[in-house]
């Protein structure tokens, strides 16, 4: 095949060869794009607990490690076992404060029905929440930790309840006095 006489053949797409230039970074491409980045190496987060071979092939199977998470419900046993102890001190202020007025014990009875409740949401998320981290995960399943935020809320709960009685108790005293 013969040549033509004129300029070389350039490709009508694109912009003209002069425009190119090198890739600034090893993962850019010349044509303007950007490539994708290789993956970050393993965090802490994610590191291989066991490896299984499939059978027949080269390859294997990774199983990773899971870091443990607090439980939610040890967290709101918490925090209604904190909300009974504060709706207790509600109770005492009412109660102290209607006893002259004859409305301390029905105002400082409604508080007592709430810190009850409370109380009761506290022991049962408690309860639940240890019950879900006593069970041993299988592996590559979410362990649950939180034992003793359970615990506290169960206390804080119990005790919510009982300074709520207590406080009843005595604005109905003063109230009958």
């Amino acid at each position: 095949m013969t040549q033509l006489p004129g300029p070389p053949y350039q490709p009508s797409f694109g912009p003209p060869p002069a425009q190119y230039s090198a890739p600034p970074a090893p993962y850019a491409s010349p044509y303007g794009y950007a490539q994708p980045a290789p993956p970050p190496p393993p965090t802490a987060a994610w590191q291989p607990e066991r490896v299984d071979q499939v059978t027949g092939t080269g390859f294997g199977l990774v199983h990773l490690q899971v870091p443990p998470v607090t439980s939610g419900a040890a967290i709101g046993s918490l925090v209604a076992g904190i909300g009974a102890i504060l709706v207790s001190f509600a109770v005492l202020c009412f109660g102290l404060t209607g006893a002259e007025e004859g409305w301390g014990g029905w105002t400082g009875g409604a508080f007592t029905l709430l810190s009850l409740m409370a109380c009761a949401g506290a022991v049962t998320l408690g309860v639940f929440a240890r019950r879900q981290i006593a069970r041993s995960p299988l592996p590559g399943r979410v362990r649950f930790t939180g034992r003793g935020l359970s615990t506290a809320g169960i206390a804080c709960g119990i005790t919510g309840a009982a300074l709520s009685l207590l406080a009843l108790g005595l604005g109905l005293a003063l109230q009958l006095s």
